[in-house]
């Protein structure tokens, strides 16, 4: 696999996940993905993207419960 930033080859390790949200930060350390060994550029598998997208949808539904309490 071709990195689509570089060009560079890209090998299967983890990276880290982060995002500032709606009113909460989340960080997985340690994601498995696709890296570039030459630039660093970081691609996560769907599979890696739906368990994202499930955690912050949870965290969503968590969060405004939170909100609506104060």
């Amino acid at each position: 696999m071709k990195c689509m930033h570089c060009k560079g080859n890209m090998e299967r390790k983890t990276a880290p996940f982060h995002i500032d949200r709606k009113g909460y930060h989340l960080i997985f350390d340690s994601v498995p993905a696709w890296v570039c060994t030459q630039c660093g550029e970081v691609y996560f598998e769907e599979k890696e993207v739906t368990s994202i997208q499930e955690s912050l949808t949870t965290l969503d539904k968590q969060t405004k419960k939170l909100s609506i309490a104060m």
